[in-house]
């Protein structure tokens, strides 16, 4: 996906703004990152240096520096606004100690091979160059160190999108690549070893209005180059709300799925040629997790 979609300076408006309400409606992505942070206990080396791409509001700092008290810990985010929010994690009393930049992650302002472990919670689909991004990390990674992160994949909202296409064909909800898309382009950079895996969450509403008051408060908004101008109007919207409420369940709730992508991945050797070409990336279970990356 080399072909821009995504305004990003839109993305950094809209994140910027949502960045006082964000911890307050972020549920789902706590616990996505909890779950990710999980996966910190198959590394066989504990990083002297980390990055956190897409920190926001600095939820994963906290965490971070508790499992890696000795290392540097960086946090990253293209919103001014979350970063301030972020700041809020500095505590004397706690001994949390990170630094902070505002940078897009595409462009990592950081030296080559200078991070041990690259991590990042639910960012990546709002980066619309994964060729670009992914070749980025390698660049900054050390030979052999981890790069895991989370992404949403094409089941998320497909409620509200067919909601929306129910009423009009212009594009209003972000397109998400799906797990061997992922690791097609992590194989393409050059990563070594991908583990991916997906999990499906649904969350319920008792109005479909409140999904996208969720969003909004998140900065999840749509950002494409191709959405339609100006607002909707509102008998439209009524439209969108109608198609939603006829999903309606026993409970009396609506549903609105969300598809995460988790991957692992080391970065090369020294030396190691970027692999060319189309592959087929290897998938594994949980439960084979450590064996392979400990193999």
């Amino acid at each position: 996906m080399t072909d821009a979609f995504l305004d990003t300076r839109r993305v950094a408006r809209q994140f910027g703004a949502a960045a006082s309400s964000y911890d307050r409606v972020a549920v789902l992505q706590r616990e996505v990152g909890s779950r990710l942070l999980e996966r910190l206990v198959f590394l066989d080396t504990p990083p002297t240096r980390v990055l956190d791409v897409g920190t926001g509001t600095g939820a994963a700092l906290p965490e971070l520096s508790k499992r890696y008290p000795q290392a540097a810990l960086l946090g990253l985010d293209l919103a001014r606004p979350m970063l301030k929010r972020a700041e809020r994690h500095r505590s004397w009393l706690r001994r949390i100690r990170f630094d902070l930049v505002q940078a897009d992650a595409r462009a990592l302002p950081l030296a080559d091979a200078c991070v041990d472990l690259l991590h990042s919670n639910l960012c990546l689909q709002w980066v619309d160059d994964l060729p670009a991004l992914f070749n980025g990390f390698r660049r900054v990674l050390k030979p052999g160190a981890w790069l895991m992160f989370s992404s949403f994949g094409p089941d998320t909202l497909r409620e509200l999108r067919e909601a929306f296409a129910a009423v009009d064909d212009a594009p209003h909800i972000h397109r998400f690549l799906d797990l061997h898309d992922v690791g097609d382009r992590l194989l393409a950079a050059g990563f070594r070893d991908p583990v991916l895996d997906v999990e499906r969450f649904t969350l319920r509403y008792a109005e479909p209005r409140e999904v996208l008051e969720e969003l909004k408060a998140l900065g999840a908004r749509n950002a494409m180059q191709q959405r339609a101008p100006g607002l909707m109007t509102p008998r439209k919207l009524k439209r969108v709300l109608e198609h939603y409420a006829a999903r309606r369940e026993a409970d009396g709730k609506v549903p609105a799925t969300w598809e995460v992508i988790y991957a692992m991945a080391r970065a090369p050797g020294e030396g190691q040629p970027i692999r060319q070409g189309d592959r087929e990336v290897a998938t594994f279970s949980l439960e084979a997790l450590k064996r392979t990356l400990r193999r």
